[in-house]
């Protein structure tokens, strides 16, 4: 970097440091982040082109032409992620917000001399942090796309690291070298953990991951290393995994292409206020929970239906089924649906079920992996109410 972009970068880390102890996202319990930030920054991991979105595509901000723009988009904010990749117009690879970064590294409560296996190396910042707490030679880290991988080897050796990175799929492969770790933290989203995961981790080990949409999730192996469960940590929103990339891909077809010119086949009156789901995230996480391939966006005016005005939610799965919560001319609310399953009932259902169960928060909800099935459990893990994930778990409630 030139003087010029160096005294940038300094003035961004500062500036970063202090939003985050203002917001409160310097984990009390993992005082080490805040170390291993300030000593591995996130420029030193990113490219000379980043991403911008403008309101209809993504477009390069280059660092030797636009500096201010690059570091803008680096530093934008602690809840912000930097797009460093896009493959088909679509974001493939970003440096994660710097918030939840903090967040999930401390939710894995790493600790000096522990193995840790980082899936999804990226540019190689998370590897970075990890090795900075745990000590040379104990991270090993697993990347896909073999590009990203060479940046990522070039860039942990320009900071002094000593961190593996090899090349494959840190969800059909096990741990690289053999054996077990401590810590198993992955950086793109699955909906069902596989088991390999838990395979790969000691008991009593921890596995952070991203779960699916919305939310990232907390597992403990089991003493006898027969499963593994955990409490949902945070909201991180994390792109999927690229070897299935229909499978936990937060990106996926827009409401428009799944409805495309289609009428509403249904039309009935609501007795509830969709622009509630605009603010509440705790509701919205419960949603996630109860109908996993729900796509839910919030804003004003959207969508196709007959009222242009107000709050509006828009809803699909992803294939052919799609429903809007909006105002109707008269401003009361409505809600348009169509295709072969009628996913705003199923929508509006798990909301009910939420409010019967006393609105509970997303850091009521967990996770629970055996060898045969998975699923969701709120407020207890032995008792209370379930929902399958991946279509499996053993009993509801």
């Amino acid at each position: 970097m030139t003087v010029g972009e160096d005294a940038r970068a300094a003035g961004c880390r500062e500036r970063l440091d202090a939003e985050m102890e203002r917001l409160g996202e310097w984990p009390e319990d993992s005082p080490w982040l805040r170390a291993a930030f300030a000593a591995l920054p996130r420029e030193r991991f990113a490219p000379g082109r980043l991403w911008r979105w403008d309101g209809w595509a993504y477009v390069p901000v280059d660092l030797p032409i636009d500096p201010d723009g690059w570091f803008a988009e680096l530093y934008s904010a602690p809840y912000s992620a930097a797009v460093t990749q896009v493959t088909d117009g679509r974001p493939s690879s970003s440096l994660s917000a710097p918030s939840v970064v903090a967040d999930m590294l401390d939710s894995l409560r790493l600790e000096p001399g522990q193995r840790v296996w980082d899936v999804g190396t990226g540019q190689g910042w998370t590897a970075a942090l990890a090795a900075w707490r745990a000590g040379p030679g104990l991270v090993v880290s697993t990347e896909v796309d073999e590009r990203l991988a060479g940046f990522a080897r070039s860039r942990l050796a320009a900071a002094g690291l000593d961190v593996e990175v090899r090349v494959g799929s840190g969800t059909d492969d096990g741990v690289p070298g053999g054996g077990r770790v401590d810590r198993l933290h992955a950086t793109y989203a699955v909906e069902s953990v596989p088991w390999s995961w838990v395979e790969a981790v000691v008991p009593g080990g921890r596995i952070v991951y991203p779960w699916g949409r919305l939310g990232h999730v907390a597992l403990t192996v089991a003493d006898d290393g027969a499963g593994a469960r955990g409490w949902v940590q945070g909201l991180a929103q994390f792109m999927g995994d690229r070897t299935d990339p229909g499978h936990a891909n937060t990106a996926g077809p827009a409401y428009a292409a799944v409805r495309g010119d289609a009428e509403p086949e249904a039309r009935r009156a609501l007795d509830r206020d969709p622009a509630v789901l605009e603010k509440d995230w705790h509701l919205r996480f419960a949603l996630r929970v109860a109908v996993p391939d729900a796509v839910l966006s919030t804003g004003q005016g959207q969508g196709q239906g007959q009222c242009e005005g107000g709050p509006v939610v828009l809803v699909h799965d992803g294939d052919r089924s799609w429903a809007e919560l909006r105002p109707d001319a008269g401003g009361r609310p409505v809600l348009w649906q169509g295709g072969p399953r009628r996913i705003g009932d199923e929508v509006l259902a798990a909301w009910a079920r939420w409010e019967d169960l006393g609105r509970p928060d997303l850091y009521d909800y967990g996770v629970t992996v055996t060898p045969d099935a998975q699923w969701a459990w709120q407020g207890d893990p032995d008792t209370g109410p379930r929902w399958p994930i991946g279509g499996l778990h053993p009993a509801t409630r």
